[in-house]
């Protein structure tokens, strides 16, 4: 030990005394400080300056004409362009537009066809066709720009698309109120269309009756016959109006139908949310049963967990109101075990909601959560996800189907009405000529009476007949509820189906700007080309080192490289706090984790090149080439090839930006615990390696190094 400290005490005194070292190692102190900053500076916040990426934009929709209204979707997607400032949006001529893309002025171009407004009015007719908008892209000028730019092309889309669909669902239900309101002031003709067939029913045996004695009462035949002549005209306007209303039901409904495959997606989307929202107690369970519970960080997770409850509450009684509309629509019970499961999900959701508000006020109050309230939140959070895995997995195998059902079941139902409409217009010109050739028999006499009661059993069976069907169809089906379901409030419904689910993002860790974000990524970084630049300019080994053990070198010199490795961290870390104003939430920690990467870190790299001479020192870089990309300190590592997601586990990068994130967003000690014992690995193997290799491997290349020094190039 005397040796080593010797070795670190008269490198110290080489420092001080020698100015010359003095400012070149000053130098090296503060070199990747520089490194870190510049960088973290230059990325502070770039995606809140996007207004100086330029993107062109050319209208030349013409416009059209859609039921005597003028209507150009370009110029409204023009104005909406210009109130948004996310971009620069620069509005040009066509040919401009893709000179200047061609020649990096703009990043990118829009182009709206002449013939934009023109396609998007084809959804009223029978021939569809798409819409397009040209998006010219020059990716040659930068990599992110790119992105960037698609971003707010697809926007300018989903835009145009979101509204397109609101619009067209508030046109589709406004039908539907007015088609109600005109079938709810129709329906006393309907009533009376019944009413004449069944009265006709009860009295065609009277009818018969007196035919068959019209030789001897032929005065009261005529008088039968005369009531039904009279009013055999207004059932026939009655039926004819009736059947006009029922085509346009008929192909309203055959428009509609497409749009219960719209529907279908987003209930999948909405249970998916809730299934994911029920498990968000996991991580508060975990909390809870962690012996060294913290207070405030529990405290601020069960709120969360709770926001998310509550959300997941209002999703499902949104899907409650939405099956129960289809099961009046399909005019059956058939989504019913889908929504006591719902019911089921919502109750046990309500009650997680008040077990973590007693776990709250507990834990508030400085006890500790009893354990059968914890088990009993997790239980009913298995309970919850299990039925809404359920209701999901039945809906993705028979949901669909379900919903279009409903549509198809509605057009069945207008479809009969309309049959039996068509039936009786058909049947009253036949009854009609009856009733006449009855009035003819009973003027000619006792001889064409006897061919008027051949036919009579006939049309007593037509009467029949449709009496039955009209009574089949009102023990099936509610024409009142149908009335009801029409006229719904048409604004309410088409905002429901235009975004059925609201996005409320709670952000766990937030972090203000991108700058802080990169600030673990750029830290690491420099520290290990801080090590780098320290093995490139001061020798491991010592002059006159035959006079010292290998290990007492190696453990010596490491103390000087060490000593220098911290004060770059120091000023590092210290410098992105208070010069930089990094967003940091544990300041000291963030402070004391740059000091042991620095310390990891050296030790690698110091003993690459204490070990291995100038090859240690390529073995240095392409380890950082390696970590660059492996450790995703940039990009998520899951986006990465392969062979990167394979390594990254085994780099200690992905350790060290992972322990200094967690102080920057905020620590999770089962993180940092894992972090700090995966470099303190690296830390044990590395110094073995060194202890146990350097002798030998020096030894050996020996020879080697004396005749790279002997080409006059390689030191």
């Amino acid at each position: 030990m005397k040796n080593i400290f010797y070795i670190y005490k008269n490198d110290l005194k080489s420092i001080i005394t020698n100015w010359v070292t003095a400012v070149i190692i000053g130098g090296l102190i503060v070199l990747p400080s520089l490194y870190a900053w510049f960088n973290i500076k230059a990325s502070w916040d770039p995606y809140s300056n996007t207004q100086g990426i330029l993107i062109a934009v050319s209208n030349q929709d013409e416009g059209t004409n859609i039921r005597g209204q003028v209507v150009n979707i370009g110029n409204e997607i023009v104005s909406s362009l210009k109130k948004n400032k996310n971009l620069g949006w620069t509005f040009v001529n066509e040919e401009e537009a893709l000179k200047g893309v061609k020649e990096g002025d703009y990043y990118a171009s829009l182009t709206i066809p002449a013939d934009f407004s023109k396609k998007i009015g084809t959804v009223l007719t029978d021939e569809l066709s798409k819409p397009t908008i040209h998006y010219y892209v020059n990716e040659k000028t930068n990599a992110i720009a790119p992105k960037i730019t698609t971003k707010g092309a697809t926007g300018v889309v989903e835009e145009v698309s979101a509204n397109f669909v609101k619009t067209a669902n508030e046109m589709i239900f406004k039908i539907f109120n007015e088609l109600g309101i005109e079938l709810e002031r129709e329906l006393p003709s309907i009533r009376a269309i019944e009413e004449w067939i069944f009265k006709v029913e009860e009295h065609f045996p009277g009818f018969a009756t007196a035919v068959n004695s019209a030789l001897e009462d032929a005065q009261k035949a005529e008088e039968i016959v005369g009531i039904a002549q009279k009013n055999l005209p207004i059932v026939a306007e009655i039926a004819q109006t009736g059947q006009q209303l029922t085509e346009r039901i008929n192909q309203f409904l055959d428009k509609s139908e497409a749009h219960a495959k719209t529907i279908g997606p987003n209930i999948k989307q909405e249970l998916s949310l809730i299934e994911e929202m029920a498990a968000s107690s996991t991580q508060v369970i975990d909390l809870l049963e962690q012996s060294d519970l913290e207070p405030n960080v529990t405290v601020k997770s069960i709120d969360q967990t709770i926001a998310k409850l509550e959300t997941s509450i209002s999703i499902i009684d949104a899907l409650l109101q939405l099956f129960n509309k289809i099961n009046e629509l399909a005019g059956s019970t058939v989504l019913e075990p889908e929504m006591n499961k719902l019911s089921q999900a919502k109750t046990n959701t309500s009650a997680q909601i008040q077990l973590l508000a007693t776990i709250k006020t507990a834990i508030q109050n400085g006890e500790k959560p009893a354990s059968d309230l914890i088990h009993t939140v997790k239980t009913r959070m298995d309970e919850t996800t299990g039925i809404i895995k359920d209701i999901r997995n039945l809906y993705e195998a028979e949901g669909q189907s379900i919903l279009e059902n409903s549509f198809g079941h509605a057009q069945k139902t207008s479809a009969e009405v309309q049959q039996l409409l068509n039936e009786a217009t058909s049947t009253i010109p036949t009854i009609e000529k009856m009733l006449d050739d009855a009035v003819k028999g009973l003027a000619i006499g006792k001889t064409e009476i006897a061919e008027i009661q051949k036919r009579l059993p006939e049309l007593q069976a037509k009467v029949v007949e449709f009496a039955n069907k009209i009574r089949d169809f009102k023990a099936r089906e509610d024409i009142d509820e149908i009335i009801n379901i029409l006229k719904n409030d048409y604004e309410k419904e088409s905002d429901f189906f235009a975004n059925p689910v609201l996005l409320k993002e709670n952000k766990l860790y937030p972090i203000p700007n991108y700058g802080s974000a990169m600030s673990p990524f750029f830290t690491t970084l420099s520290l290990w080309v801080g090590a780098l630049l320290l093995i490139s300019l001061i020798h491991v080994n010592i002059a006159k080192g035959e006079r010292y053990k290998s290990y007492e070198i190696y453990v010596g010199r490491f103390f000087t490289f060490l000593t220098i490795a911290l004060l770059q961290s120091f000023i590092v870390t210290m410098g992105d706090i208070f010069l930089l104003k990094a967003y940091v939430v544990n300041k000291g920690f963030f402070v004391l984790f740059g000091l042991l990467i620095s310390t990891v870190f050296m030790l690698i790299v110091y003993t690459f090149v204490s070990v291995f001479g100038n090859v240690g020192k390529a073995l240095a870089i392409i380890l950082l080439v390696l970590q660059l990309a492996g450790s995703g300190g940039t990009f998520p590592i899951q986006v990465t090839p392969p062979f990167f997601q394979a390594i990254n586990p085994f780099l200690p990068f992905t350790y060290a930006i992972s322990l200094l994130r967690e102080t920057v967003g905020g620590m999770l000690p089962n993180v940092v615990i894992k972090d700090l014992f995966m470099l303190g690995i690296y830390a044990i193997c590395t110094l073995l390696f060194g202890l146990g290799l350097k002798k030998p491997v020096n030894r050996l290349t020996a020879n080697i190094a004396k005749k790279a020094k002997e080409g006059d190039l390689i030191h």
